[in-house]
Parts: structure tokens; sequence; C-alpha cells
């Protein structure tokens, strides 16, 4: 996900942890989560406009909307690679990522997206992720950046993606007080992540496994 993962987790421990622990999940055991998670199975869609990062495609794939409050940004990088499945997954995490954050700030979680994007155990993940930070209201404000994303196609419908965030700009927000506590910046403030993502029957390339590595080398400044 991003720093918010060690932005909220900063306000729930107390640490210098980043928003995104939360996010990361175990790799899938094949075994999907919707029947258990609101909105995991019917894509629904939130009442507001697409962000710029969540725009809608000219795919023909009815999508869910995505609007992030003005003081989250997300900022994605090499979003253009010359190669028409490896730009489709990238755009399909950009909007994936974009409906978690929608998810914190908004609480809703049914209206997210999130199911759309999301299965197997990065569902329950990122589910889960949103849900603890929404019961303690927390959320993050200022700018994620996504960067060194790379693809690795395996065949038709399954892939693999890896990219680093950093989490240097962002920091916690309070959705009560909607007071924002800075965050130390740290090694911790950059994540190394590394998903697997299939293509389903509509055509969306969903992420299904979720693993981060915090404070990784590979994305230190």
């Amino acid at each position: 996900m991003n720093r918010p993962a060690r932005l909220v987790t900063a306000a729930l421990t107390a640490s210098a942890a980043l928003l995104l622990t939360a996010c990361g999940s175990g790799g899938g055991d094949g075994s999907s989560s919707s029947d258990k998670i609101a909105g995991a199975d019917s894509g629904d869609k939130a009442s507001a406009s697409p962000s710029a990062s969540a725009s809608a495609s000219a795919d023909g794939i009815d999508r869910p909307e995505i609007k992030l409050p003005s003081d989250m940004k997300l900022v994605f990088e090499g979003r253009q690679t010359g190669d028409a499945v490896k730009d489709a997954i990238l755009a399909d995490n950009e909007r994936a990522v974009s409906t978690v954050w929608q998810a914190v700030a908004s609480g809703d979680l049914k209206k997210s997206g999130m199911g759309f994007y999301y299965t197997d155990a990065a569902l329950r993940g990122v589910y889960n992720y949103a849900k603890d930070n929404n019961a303690r209201k927390t959320s993050w404000a200022g700018t994620l950046r996504y960067f060194d994303r790379q693809v690795t196609v395996f065949d038709k419908t399954s892939a693999a993606l890896t990219y680093c965030v950093d989490e240097s700009e962002a920091n916690v927000k309070d959705l009560k007080t909607k007071k924002v506590q800075v965050v130390e910046t740290s090694p911790d403030s950059y994540v190394y992540y590394n998903t697997g993502v299939k293509k389903d029957k509509q055509g969306v390339w969903q992420i299904w496994s979720l693993h981060e590595d915090r404070g990784s080398q590979r994305c230190q400044p």
C-alpha cells in the first residue's frame, strides 16, 4: 500500500511503523473471501467522481468510481512501458491502492471498490486494514510516491508486480479532530511491495497476494 501504513500504524501504536504494515498479507491460499467481506462481490460504485489516479479506462469495463480527499495525493511513476498488458496491470494497481485509501478516508468499506481490485488473501488483508483504521478514525494526509514499478508477465492471466512506496511526505490524520500528526522520516518510510496479480473474467488485473518489506534497501533514497 503506502506510507499510510506507517502513518496509521504510528498513530495506533505510537511506533515509527507506517500505515501499510496492516496491508501486507500472506500469500494467497486460493480461497475467496468475498462472501465474508462487504462489497467484495458487487464492485459497488462510490457516489463520487473518479480521481485522476483511478479514472475509468477505455476498455469497456464498468469500474467503481474513486475520489480521494484533496489532502490525500498519490503519485505513480512509470505508467507507460510501451507494453499494453504491463500498462493495464500498472493501471489496475493504481486503481487498487486508490480504493484502499478511499476506504480509509471515507469509512465506507462496501463502496470503496476494494473487492473489485483485490481477491483472496490480499482482499482480507486490505479490508481488515481499512476496517481497523475506520474504527480508530485514523487516516493520513500528504503525498505517497509509487516508484520503480516492475511487471513480470507469466501468461495471459497471471503476473507479478513489484514497486516501492515513499511515505516520507505523508502524515497521520485524526478524522475526528482533523488534526495532522507529523511522522518523522526514517528508513521505514520506504517500503518494497511484491504482489501477485491475476486477470478475472471481466479483464481486471486483481491483486491476490501482497507482501511488504518495510525499510527495504531497494527503496531507500
